[in-house]
């Protein structure tokens, strides 16, 4: 179950910390989780701590983590280094589309939206190669653009027609991110409320990129030998498992069903049983309990294991096949 009051927010936070001591190699990506429950628990102070943290220790990705530290800052009152380090993100020129969606993205809610824009285009400028096909990363990246644009009430360029074209939910991106719509709600027609919720519930999926609050939601993958072991070491958990065929069906219809609710940041991780047994003797289970399996899957996907779902249609299928996704899992 999701966190939902300030107390859950602490408490997972608290979690996130004891497993990156038991697994230091996977520190970076537990204590950016642990950080963003602690803004969401409104402990931004101590958020900020743990960002320093991982500054301190040579990051592999020390944009991403300066990005978010100055968007919880300015959170907090701490503009004018909020702002420092915005331009000083900018300056480095991120070669991914997530600091500078995160950096965008704290301009615009702070109402500086011609500076939020600015640093969109810039990101599209450098990261969206024509004939390149665009990630899910770019894709949220050019919404965001295409957002702040409606709201400043500039003309459509290449740019926002790509963002169009890209975006696969019910409701069109003019009507998503016209800044009239928030009029209605304060409606007095049911009606009128109800279709305004049905539209903001629409945005809710592709408001932001899972990496500017890294939530991956992932799916678990047991490759071949790796389930043939498991289900010899634990029949019980064939009613999980009956075939491996099976398997790698309900694994991409799974990711279709989410993504097709809107869930971003969509991922896989590959189990193994050494790893699987390690884990259930640390939570005192045993692993034949199938209701351990999506705790293991959550505790993967925490230590940054996921690898992001869709791959690109050209690239290898995520099953290990051999065959492109396109020609794979990937094919309608």
């Amino acid at each position: 179950m999701r966190p939902d009051t300030p107390a859950d927010h602490t408490t997972e936070a608290e979690r996130l910390l004891r497993t990156a001591g038991q697994y230091p190699e996977d520190r970076e990506p537990l204590l950016l989780r642990a950080a963003a429950h602690l803004e969401l628990a409104g402990e931004r102070e101590r958020a900020t701590t743990l960002y320093d943290d991982l500054l301190a220790a040579e990051p592999g990705n020390p944009l991403l983590i300066r990005s978010l530290k100055a968007s919880n800052l300015w959170e907090y009152g701490h503009e004018a280094e909020a702002r420092a380090i915005i331009d000083g993100v900018r300056r480095a020129r991120p070669e991914e589309p997530a600091p500078w969606e995160i950096v965008a993205e704290t301009l615009e809610a702070h109402d500086e939206l011609e500076e939020a824009e600015a640093a969109f285009s810039e990101a599209a400028g450098m990261l969206v190669l024509p004939g390149e096909e665009t990630s899910y990363g770019l894709q949220s990246l050019l919404s965001g653009r295409h957002r702040v644009r409606r709201m400043l009430a500039l003309p459509h360029d290449a740019w926002d027609t790509l963002a169009d074209r890209l975006h696969t939910a019910e409701v069109p991106l003019d009507e998503l991110h016209d800044p009239k719509r928030l009029w209605s709600l304060g409606s007095s027609d049911p009606a009128e409320l109800q279709a305004e919720i049905t539209r903001l519930r629409s945005e809710l999926g592709s408001y932001r990129t899972a990496l500017s609050r890294p939530f991956p939601v992932a799916v678990l993958h047991w490759p071949e030998p790796e389930l043939d072991e498991l289900l010899a070491a634990y029949p019980e958990l064939e009613a999980e498992y009956p075939t491996y065929t099976a398997h790698l069906t309900d694994i991409e219809a799974s990711l279709r069903e989410l993504a097709a609710s809107g869930t971003p940041n969509l991922g896989i991780v590959p189990a193994t049983v050494p790893s699987y047994e390690a884990f259930a003797a640390s939570e005192s289970s045993t692993p034949a309990n199938p209701a351990l399996l999506p705790q293991y899957t959550t505790t993967l996907a925490a230590r940054g294991r996921a690898t992001p779902w869709p791959p690109a249609r050209t690239a290898p299928c995520w099953c290990g096949s051999g065959r492109t996704y396109g020609d794979c899992h990937g094919a309608d």
